[in-house]
């Protein structure tokens, strides 16, 4: 008896402890609980060294974005946002979609419900609603502007344009049409694919500008529409065999005709004004068809002012889509990895180095080995590298090659901002920043404020925003 009495008291002195913690806790007087969770979710740092943070969030993200001082982490029915600084959640919300506008100062959220019109824009720090449409049947969301469409009936539909904070439509315009899925957020437009690494998410540079022409897809023609008036400059119908997609100004008709067990290729450029044919390239092959008959199912590849195609002797080759040079053309057996209207990333014939190049100058701009099994992407601040053997991340400044960034990991890279960038692995996301910066681009960063200067009101570039902020056309 005596054994089995002395046996107790440790187990009586545990739970007395264990008591006494829980009302401690209770009463606000003292809490382990937020370590010991914080030290169990985080089981191993996502990089070497290690991130500025990292957290365990609630579910598998869909898309991330970094909005001015905030992470916005889209799931499948819901939208949070963090602190870029810290990572602690500043909100949540339930949507079954969410798209960022707007640029570091101006960033807005758009979220919306399945199958259901309507949007709300949404303050990043806040969630608070700053804008609610009730009745809007698509949503597209820039860099620099705020599209909705609204339809009376199928065939009757406005678009309007605003500022990403704007409460005042910049213009508005007839749509004969919207086509949209389940989600109401980005429809499809008839515009190019990026060119980037599955190590990547295809949404990490976040929102580009909105290009001086959309082409809307409805009932099998293409609506072009001149963002700068709101001004519907065409409605055409391509052939069985032709795509249309407009890019940098100009209304590409691609052609595919299949001969002699092949495709050939023809693209025509024309002013979508006037109609008149700007540039012809016979032979380019923008792989846009596969398969018998060269059905042409997929838009090119490329950025908002340029795309990519192989060239008759079968090089790969970045062309200007306003006037038709050819900015870059490999040699036989290099490869491009990722392109947009400044820089093109691209993998040496025997894949062991990857070099940067500053669109239009003939000489390379830096050179770095890279394994033959890692992948590459651009965004607007950094050039991302995924290297193999070890598993390493690197960023560098696109223009110069300098290093940014370079961490060993596995992870993914998720977000790409001025200061940082957000990888994530399985439920773990954490945030590395850029050597040197203190949260805007980095010294030296190779793009000016966007929507400011020669960057904005050229025949490729989008508006310019209006100095008061009023209508337009």
């Amino acid at each position: 008896m005596a054994k089995g009495s002395a046996g107790l008291g440790p187990k009586i002195s545990l739970a007395v402890a264990l008591i006494a913690v829980i009302v401690l806790a209770a009463t606000n007087v003292w809490n382990p609980f937020p370590g010991v969770w914080g030290w169990v979710n985080r089981d191993r740092p996502l990089a070497e060294p290690d991130v500025v943070w990292q957290q365990r969030i609630g579910g598998t993200p869909q898309n991330v974005t970094i909005a001015g001082n905030t992470v916005v982490i889209r799931y499948r029915t819901r939208v949070e946002a963090r602190s870029l600084a810290t990572g602690l959640r500043l909100w949540e919300r339930k949507a079954d979609w969410a798209a960022v506008a707007g640029g570091d100062r101006d960033a807005v959220i758009a979220v919306g419900k399945l199958l259901s019109k309507g949007y709300e824009l949404l303050d990043p720090e806040t969630g608070a609603v700053r804008r609610r449409d009730t009745v809007a049947a698509g949503v597209w969301t820039y860099r620099n502007a705020v599209l909705d469409a609204r339809c009376r009936d199928p065939r009757d539909c406005q678009l309007t344009a605003y500022e990403p904070r704007g409460t005042t439509p910049i213009w508005n315009t007839f749509l004969p049409g919207v086509e949209t899925g389940p989600l109401a957020g980005n429809p499809e437009v008839q515009g190019t694919r990026r060119l980037t690494t599955r190590d990547v998410h295809d949404g990490a540079a976040g929102p580009v500008e909105m290009p001086p022409l959309i082409g809307f897809p409805v009932d099998g023609r293409v609506h072009v529409v001149d963002t700068a008036t709101g001004r519907t400059v065409q409605n055409i119908e391509p052939g069985p065999r032709d795509r249309i997609v407009v890019v940098g100004g100009r209304m590409l008709r691609i052609e595919a005709r299949s001969a002699d067990g092949t495709c050939y290729f023809t693209v025509v450029a024309r002013d979508p004004v006037t109609g008149l044919e700007v540039w012809r390239r016979d032979g380019l092959n923008l792989r846009t068809a596969d398969g018998a008959g060269c059905p042409q199912r997929e838009d090119p590849q490329g950025g908002e002012n340029v795309i990519v195609g192989v060239t008759p002797d079968g090089r790969e080759t970045v062309i200007d889509a306003y006037d038709g040079r050819a900015l870059w053309t490999g040699g036989r057996g290099e490869k491009l990895l990722a392109v947009d209207d400044r820089y093109a990333l691209t993998r040496s014939a025997d894949r062991r180095t990857v070099t940067g190049h500053e669109l239009g100058i003939d000489r390379p701009r830096w050179t770095r080995p890279l394994h033959p099994d890692g992948g590459a992407a651009l965004a607007p601040y950094a050039a991302v590298l995924i290297d193999r053997d070890p598993d390493r991340i690197i960023a560098l400044d696109p223009r110069s090659g300098r290093e940014l960034a370079s961490v060993r990991s596995s992870a993914k890279v998720l977000a790409v901002g001025p200061a940082g960038m957000v990888i994530g692995e399985g439920r773990d996301l954490g945030y590395v920043r850029f050597g040197g910066a203190s949260g805007g681009p980095a010294p030296g960063g190779p793009y000016p404020d966007p929507g400011a200067g020669p960057d904005c009101g050229g025949p490729k570039q989008p508006a310019c925003p209006p100095a008061n902020g009023g209508k337009a056309g």
